[in-house]
């Protein structure tokens, strides 16, 4: 990898990103999150807990069967609380327990939320590097813009997760930063909504400007709509509040479809506006299958579970092989086609329409 020396400059760029943004700051051992200051401990091996101050987290401990060899101390830092970060954050862990025990190491991993706050994902950062963590894994763009920050004096490895462009978030061409990029087949997105809906006229573009993961998918759309000669409508906003009022902009405007990038925003509101889109008539498309399961009705992308766990992977392989020969970062594969079926049977749309476009999952409403 690229040597190059970053500066506190990149929070500029997150800056603009961190209103309405929110994933996790860095931490030392396992954990879950919650709106409130505090931490939750629980051993996995022991099976006990505890709690004590700080920033949000949990702790857990994976070890190998007889408890011996090297020990690890891993922050997983997600950058707000939603399903598409929590379905990551677990498959991390998951792995992480699964390493320990097959390798006969122990890993302490603690997983703290930034709750969508750049000065928390800061502070928790700086006190991971300051605890002498072995690796850091945020999760999602603003906390891994805010962790390669904290990390860039100790050298420690950054192994982020789900960045839809790590080139644009300024990721790439750091030594001890690498991670795992979820960039969105765009075009396949829209050409699902033409094969359910051949007559498509117009489609709305509903994100946040404050999401640096939806700039190029959304440029992307533009593009495709403009080539078909499909009018498009776009709506933002940076709160679940403006959210919610741009999808009522998007159904006063009559569109035939929406489409949402993997924009956290808008994830974190997709319960509060599924049943609206499904009221009028309109399917929402989105970036990842966690929309799907709130209430959207379909997405082709990334299997989050699969990426949180090839994420994990790459972690255990910095810490214990160096990062010496490691990518700027690893597209994990797509194409699968996501649908909820209740949204779909509401819509009266038959998911068959889009057979042959790839690995078809069947999920129902979950809330999440």
């Amino acid at each position: 990898m690229k040597n190059q020396t970053i500066t506190r400059r990149i929070l500029a760029l997150a800056a603009a990103a961190a209103l309405g943004l929110s994933l996790t700051a860095c931490g030392g051992t396992a954990s879950g999150t919650s709106d409130s200051a505090g931490t939750e401990g629980s051993s996995a091996a022991s099976g006990s807990s505890a709690a004590s101050s700080g920033a949000s987290s949990e702790s857990s401990s994976a070890s190998g069967n007889d408890g011996e060899g090297a020990s690890y101390r891993i922050a997983v830092v997600k950058q707000m609380d939603h399903a598409s970060l929590d379905e990551i954050t677990n498959a991390i862990t998951a792995e992480l327990d699964a390493i320990a025990a097959e390798n006969n190491v122990t890993i302490d991993y603690e997983v703290y939320s930034g709750q969508g706050d750049q000065s928390v994902l800061m502070q928790i950062g700086d006190q991971a590097v300051a605890d002498g963590v072995d690796a850091i894994i945020p999760v999602a763009t603003l906390a891994a813009q805010v962790m390669a920050v904290c990390a860039e004096e100790s050298q420690t490895p950054v192994i982020f997760a789900a960045i839809s462009d790590p080139e644009a978030a300024e990721l790439t061409g750091i030594d001890y930063v690498t991670g795992t990029s979820d960039a969105l087949d765009t075009e396949s997105i829209m050409e699902m909504m033409l094969a359910q809906n051949p007559d498509l006229q117009s489609v709305g573009l509903l994100y946040s400007l404050s999401e640096p993961n939806s700039a190029m998918p959304i440029e992307e759309a533009k593009a495709y709509l403009d080539e078909k000669g499909i009018s498009y409508t776009e709506a933002t906003g940076n709160t679940n509040d403006e959210v919610i009022a741009a999808a009522s902009v998007l159904v006063s405007d009559g569109v035939d479809a929406v489409f949402t990038p993997t924009d956290n925003i808008v994830m974190a509101a997709e319960m509060a506006i599924s049943g609206t889109f499904i009221e009028a008539g309109i399917p929402h498309y989105t970036g990842a299958d966690s929309f799907v399961r709130n209430g959207a009705f379909a997405t082709c992308g990334v299997n989050y579970t699969d990426l949180g766990t090839e994420t994990a992977d790459l972690a255990y392989q910095a810490i214990t092989e160096g990062m010496d020969g490691m990518e700027d970062f690893y597209r994990v594969a797509g194409g699968m086609i996501t649908v909820n079926t209740e949204t779909a049977d509401a819509l009266g749309i038959d998911p068959a329409v889009f057979d042959g476009m790839g690995e078809l999952v069947e999920v129902t409403t979950t809330e999440e």
